[in-house]
């Protein structure tokens, strides 16, 4: 056994994860859920990411993590800029339409073009307008890092969480100082 208690074969690999296991297991980390949108030729577009984060405040970062497998991420990445649009616990529909592949996730969604053209989502809890700084191989996806260039809250409300395979909402008393 190593340390962290997995088996280790001959050749000192581990063996390898079971996705059904994989994705349970690690759905015990609660993560929010972001709206990545940019606007390319054909109008707005945009797709749901929970793999989102800060990364560095100097310069400020942010990082998602596209599939390799999306059809809506070559074109944001061809673009080079891209607004990450933070969920409110009431957004659950916003996010599933945006979750599935092609289709007018657009189609009767309230939203406004920034100075620069990115679709922003209304009602959203913040907003992070980004240029694409940097792209990174990572398996079946890619480590997109943003440059922040402009930021700022939207509506007050709780953030939409993902936890164990569904949505959830903080329990709380009192709304933190923003």
């Amino acid at each position: 056994m190593s340390p962290g208690g997995t088996s280790v074969d001959e050749e000192g690999e581990h063996p390898s994860t079971d996705p059904t296991s994989f994705r349970s297991v690690l759905g015990h980390f609660a993560t929010g859920l972001v709206i990545v949108t940019c606007a390319d030729a054909r109008g707005p577009i945009g797709f749901t990411a929970q793999s989102f984060s800060a990364l560095s405040l100097d310069p400020p970062l942010v990082l998602f993590c596209p599939s390799k497998s999306s059809t809506t991420w070559p074109s944001i990445r061809q673009v080079g800029t891209f607004c990450v649009n933070v969920l409110g616990d009431d957004q659950q529909e916003l996010c599933q339409r945006f979750a599935v592949s092609g289709g007018p996730k657009f189609e009767d969604v309230g939203w406004t073009s920034n100075a620069e053209g990115l679709p922003l989502l209304n009602d959203c809890i913040a907003y992070i307008e980004c240029s694409l700084y940097e792209v990174h191989d990572a398996g079946d996806h890619e480590i997109a890092i943003g440059r922040v260039l402009d930021l700022r809250p939207g509506r007050p409300s709780q953030p939409l969480v993902y936890f164990r395979g569904m949505y959830r909402q903080l329990l709380h008393t009192e709304d933190p100082p923003t």
